[in-house]
C-alpha cells in the first residue's frame, strides 16, 4: 500500500459519509462534539451550515480550533474505517460564501434543496462554516485480526496522510497529540516511518 493509496482510501471515506463528528472548544477550554452535514471543498475542505448560535457556531468565533471525524457507523465490529483531521475552522463571507455554495449541499442524486447566498447572510439565522484541516490521519486498513500491509501491525493505529509523517503509524490514542503540543517526542517514537509504532 503506497501514500497514494491511503490518500484515496481516506478520500473514499469522506466522499461516502454525510456527516462529520466535529469537536470544538469554548473559551474555558470544556469541549463539545456536534454531528454536521457536510461536503469536501477539496483534499482537507470540509464546509457545513450552522445556526449562529449553535454552540459549536458560539465555540468557533472564540477558538477557531477544531478537531473533526469522519466514519461509516454501520459497518460490522473491527472494521472500522476512518478519518481523523485537526485545523482550524471560520464563518465564511464575502466570495469564499459563493465558493462554497458550488460545493454544499453535496450534489449526490439525493433530494437536497439548494442554498443560496440569502440563506447564509444577512438576518438569515444561518451561516456557512470551512474548516481546514492541518493535518489528516486515517484508522490503518486491515481485516479483523490480522496485520495490516503498511506497517505490519495487528492492533487499531493512525496513519498521516499529510505533511511530514505521511505513512508513519501512530497509536488511536491521544498520546501522540499530547506529546506534540508539548513539544516533545511521544514515548517510543522512532524517527523512521513505522517503526517501534506500538504505544
Amino acid at each position: 500500500m503506497t501514500l497514494d493509496d491511503l490518500a484515496a482510501h481516506a478520500r473514499s471515506i469522506i466522499d461516502a459519509n454525510l456527516y462529520l463528528t466535529l469537536g470544538t472548544v469554548d473559551a474555558d477550554g470544556r469541549p463539545w462534539t456536534s454531528p454536521v452535514y457536510f461536503a469536501p471543498a477539496g483534499d482537507r475542505e470540509f464546509c457545513w451550515t450552522s445556526a449562529v448560535d449553535a454552540r459549536h457556531s458560539r465555540h468557533l468565533a472564540e477558538r477557531p480550533q477544531v478537531s473533526l471525524v469522519v466514519f461509516d457507523s454501520t459497518v460490522e465490529p473491527y472494521h472500522g474505517r476512518a478519518v481523523y483531521a485537526v485545523g482550524e475552522a471560520r464563518e465564511l463571507s464575502g466570495d469564499d460564501v459563493d465558493r462554497a455554495l458550488t460545493v454544499y449541499p453535496r450534489d449526490d442524486g439525493r433530494d437536497v434543496t439548494r442554498l443560496t447566498r440569502q440563506d447564509v447572510t444577512g438576518p438569515a439565522p444561518y451561516r456557512l462554516y470551512q474548516a481546514t484541516a492541518s493535518d489528516l490521519w486515517i484508522l490503518c486498513p486491515r481485516e479483523p485480526r490480522q496485520p495490516c500491509a503498511l506497517h505490519g501491525l495487528a492492533t487499531d493505529h493512525r496513519v498521516s496522510v499529510t505533511g511530514a509523517d505521511s505513512g508513519r503509524a501512530g497509536s488511536v490514542g491521544a498520546r501522540d497529540d499530547v506529546a506534540a503540543a508539548a513539544g516533545r517526542r511521544p514515548p517510543g517514537r522512532a524517527d523512521g516511518p513505522g517503526r517501534d509504532a506500538r504505544r
